[in-house]
């Protein structure tokens, strides 16, 4: 089974550098469909060279983006949001772990309660 590169936070993430695509890409499409400045071969070159080079970058720089946010989720120390710099704050995987430690104790001790509440 293939896994998926990037995941819905992932994509969350990186929506700060969709929407400037799409924008991009609105005017690429609208002055190819309506030429307001008319068609002269070195001003219409000039206008979309400076849309579509920003456009092929920003669209690399996404990509790469995107695989630098889902490698560092796999294999670095993820922390909740705004909690990294906190001294002090565990990572998510600590804080999960204790959790279900705690929800595997809680069903013993309460057995335990109520054995010592009937004799």
């Amino acid at each position: 089974m293939a896994t998926k590169t990037f995941d819905k936070e992932t994509i969350l993430d990186l929506t700060v550098n969709m929407v400037p695509l799409a924008i991009i890409l609105f005017f690429v499409v609208a002055f190819t469909f309506v030429n307001p400045f008319g068609f002269e071969s070195l001003t219409s070159g000039l206008q979309y060279a400076l849309l579509i080079a920003p456009f092929v970058l920003l669209a690399a720089l996404t990509y790469l983006s995107g695989k630098a946010i889902a490698g560092s989720e796999k294999e670095g120390t993820v922390y909740a949001p705004g909690q990294a710099t906190v001294p002090g704050a565990k990572p998510l995987h600590e804080q999960e772990s204790e959790e279900a430690a705690e929800l595997e104790e809680s069903p013993d001790d309460d057995a335990v309660e109520a054995a010592d509440e009937t004799a």
